[in-house]
C-alpha cells in the first residue's frame, strides 16, 4: 500500500514464503507497507521510505490463526504522565499501555461482552479519550472504571494503547489501580514535589521534556492489587485569590474605625 492507503500491487509467495514487489513510480513523500490477510485479520510490515535504496529487504511478515481463548494478554508496561495544575485546578493525564499476547495465535474478542483485554483506570478520571496508537479508537470502549479493547492482538509484538483523561481540581490524591500483574509502571509527574507511595519504587530524578520538568519514577513488576498512589502538593494562593481577604480586612478596619470614632463622640 502507498501513502494514500490504496493497494498499488499484489503478488504471491513461493514455497519458502519469499516474494518480490516493485514500486514503479515511488513517491518520495510517502510510506509504503506490505500487508497480508489471514483468517480475517490484516498484518502489516514495517514502513518503507522510497529513495533510500534501490531494493529493500523486509523482515518476515508472520500471520497467525485466531483464538478467543488461551493465555491472557499481558500488560507489560504502563506509562503515566501527569501534567501540572491548570488555571482551573485540574490536571491532564496521558497513559500509554503496552499489551503483549504470550500465546501462539492472534487473540480476538469472544463477543461484544468479552474483549481481547480489559484493565482498570482511576475512578476519578473524567473527559476520557482514546489517542493515537496501535489500536483504533473504535476498538476501545470505557465501561465504568475499566478500559475494554476489542481489537485483535497478535503474538510476537506489543500493541500500544493511548488514552487521555482529566483529574478534577478536587483531586489532590488518587490511586492508580493495579488490577492485574503489570511488568513495569513508569511515572512522569510535572508536580515534581508530588509524593508517590508504592511497595517498591525507583526515583529516577527530574528530566526536562519539551521545556517542562518532570519527576520520573519506575516500579518493578507489580502483582494485582499492589498499592500505587500519588499525592499532589497543595495549590499556591494566587494574587487574585487574595482579593476577597483584602476586601474583608478593609471592611473590618473601617468598621473598627467607625466604632472608635463613635465612642469618642460619646
Amino acid at each position: 500500500m502507498g501513502g494514500d492507503g490504496r493497494p498499488i500491487d499484489s503478488t504471491h509467495t513461493d514455497a519458502a514464503g519469499r516474494y518480490v514487489m516493485t514500486v514503479r513510480r515511488p513517491d518520495s513523500t510517502a510510506l509504503y507497507v506490505v500487508s497480508s490477510w489471514h483468517a480475517g485479520i490484516a498484518y502489516f510490515s514495517e514502513p518503507v521510505i522510497p529513495g533510500r535504496k534501490a531494493t529493500e529487504q523486509l523482515q518476515p511478515l508472520y500471520v497467525f490463526d485466531t483464538t478467543s481463548g488461551g493465555p491472557a494478554v499481558k500488560l507489560q508496561r504502563r506509562l503515566v504522565t501527569v501534567a501540572g495544575r491548570k488555571r482551573d485546578g485540574s490536571r491532564d493525564v496521558l497513559e500509554l499501555l503496552e499489551l503483549e499476547n504470550p500465546g501462539t495465535a492472534t487473540r480476538v474478542p469472544a463477543d461484544t461482552t468479552r474483549p481481547s483485554w480489559a484493565g482498570a483506570i482511576p475512578a476519578a478520571a473524567i473527559q476520557f479519550q482514546i489517542g493515537r496508537g496501535d489500536v483504533s479508537a473504535q476498538a476501545v470502549t470505557l465501561r465504568h472504571d475499566s478500559l475494554a479493547v476489542f481489537a485483535p492482538i497478535p503474538p510476537r509484538e506489543r500493541k500500544q494503547v493511548s488514552l487521555t483523561y482529566v483529574l478534577p481540581a478536587t483531586v489532590q490524591r488518587f490511586s492508580l489501580p493495579i488490577d492485574q500483574p503489570t511488568a513495569e509502571v513508569d511515572l512522569l509527574l510535572e508536580d515534581t514535589a508530588a509524593v508517590v507511595t508504592a511497595s517498591r519504587l525507583d526515583s529516577l530524578g527530574v528530566e526536562t521534556i519539551g521545556g517542562r520538568r518532570f519527576a520520573r519514577y519506575r516500579t518493578p513488576p507489580l502483582a494485582a492489587g499492589a498499592p500505587l498512589a500519588l499525592a499532589f502538593t497543595a495549590p499556591r494562593l494566587a494574587p487574585e485569590g487574595l482579593v476577597p481577604f483584602v476586601v474583608a480586612l478593609a471592611a473590618l478596619a473601617l468598621g473598627a474605625g467607625f466604632v472608635v470614632a463613635l465612642k469618642r463622640r460619646r
